[in-house]
């Protein structure tokens, strides 16, 4: 086994791989499932519902923290492995679904993956929590955001590639493989658990929150998200009914933002580190609004890739230094609870924004509802001034 205390450094890709795995579901839930059901013939507003409905196990991801949390002695990485594992078993069983005809029992499977995939999610922020230092977390974040949308960029070029000149029954499988994969590096990591107190989780969780920072972060998430979730699948929408590209073309033009995000959240992450959380999160927030309304006035498919690209580039710096200020809030004894609380806010934002796009598109148009998405940063922003930074010790 590979212990981490002697190889600090490999701490960089084991959180990578693990959050590759959730960039694979994360694109397969907002490009190739929609463009999927598009090409099956449900409509866009039913389409942009059911990707709102996998979202949910990332709102009230603190359950799964709170599991974690209490079964604490099982460790963090068996979490992991085991959530990684029931992902891949259900993309195995969505390979043999078909949607036109069972709609349901497909969306019940989907659904079962991002549960699987928010295990691992959970698992994996508490493991980082636990053994990261304070000024390292900047770096660590950008580690794990450029790992998830390394892994969606892999799935919107490779996977969507698979789907358009096979099927999407061998993109599900090749998919579920992967992951399985990824999964052999976590396994040979050598994981020191430390137990807490198991009683005093719903005290401590109780007690962080009544922290006027961890209120502020809270409520800072919920905007922060709600405009990314609107994009991430108007974008794709967007270009596949109005230049009526396939879905390998589509992944190839949709591809260029994942590999950006992961450019920035690099930049973001050891800018968070080096020049402090707020300055970076006001300097990627303000650029982004400009070109998140830049959309609405695009006239071309490579027009509005350009954009999203950038958009993309913004969108990781500005999750990875999320990251680490909500790290930097969250007590390590109770890690997977409480951060994944933190995110579960942010995480509710951009289920919201996703699931009402699909209305939004077909009342107001794909221009309008562009440029309002870039007006929701606003409120980000006014709560971000209300934060303080300080160094927390325990």
């Amino acid at each position: 086994m590979i212990d981490l205390e002697k190889h600090p450094r490999l701490k960089y890709p084991l959180f990578g791989s693990l959050y590759f795995s959730q960039g694979i579901i994360y694109s397969l839930a907002i490009i190739i499932i929609p463009i999927y059901f598009i090409e099956k013939g449900i409509s866009i507003e039913f389409t942009t519902a059911v990707i709102g409905i996998l979202y949910i196990p990332w709102v009230i991801k603190f359950v799964f923290g709170g599991i974690a949390d209490y079964f604490q002695k099982i460790g963090r990485k068996r979490f992991a492995l085991l959530g990684g594992l029931l992902a891949a078993i259900s993309f195995f069983l969505l390979s043999i679904i078909d949607p036109s005809l069972f709609l349901f029992p497909f969306v019940f499977i989907a659904f079962i993956a991002s549960i699987g995939i928010v295990f691992l999610d959970v698992a994996a922020d508490a493991w980082a929590i636990s053994i990261c230092e304070e000024k390292e977390r900047g770096k660590v974040n950008a580690s794990m955001f450029g790992g998830m949308f390394i892994g969606s960029a892999f799935t919107t070029s490779v996977i969507a590639l698979i789907a358009q000149f096979t099927t999407y029954s061998i993109a599900f499988i090749t998919a579920g493989f992967v992951v399985l994969c990824i999964l052999l590096f976590p396994f040979f990591i050598k994981e020191n658990i430390t137990l807490i107190d198991r009683p005093r989780l719903a005290r401590l969780a109780f007690y962080e929150f009544k922290k006027r920072p961890t209120q502020i972060v809270a409520a800072f998430s919920i905007p922060l998200y709600v405009s990314f979730g609107i994009l991430s699948i108007g974008i794709p929408l967007w270009v596949k009914t109005q230049f009526g590209l396939q879905i390998g073309e589509i992944g190839l033009i949709v591809t260029l933002a994942p590999v950006a995000t992961v450019l920035g959240s690099f930049a973001g992450g050891y800018s968070a580190d080096a020049l402090g959380r707020k300055i970076t999160l006001y300097g990627f927030i303000a650029v982004n609004i400009f070109f998140a309304g830049l959309l609405a006035f695009a006239s071309s498919w490579e027009l509005v890739a350009i954009i999203y690209a950038v958009i993309g580039f913004l969108h990781g710096g500005h999750m990875a230094a999320f990251g680490a200020i909500s790290m930097d809030v969250t007590n390590p004894k109770i890690g997977a609870t409480q951060y994944s609380i933190l995110m579960g806010f942010g995480n509710a934002g951009e289920m919201g924004g996703t699931m009402i796009s699909g209305t939004l598109i077909t009342l107001l148009g794909f221009a309008r509802v562009f440029l309002y998405s870039a007006w929701i940063y606003g409120p980000a922003l006014l709560i971000l001034y209300l934060y303080r930074e300080h160094k927390k010790r325990y």
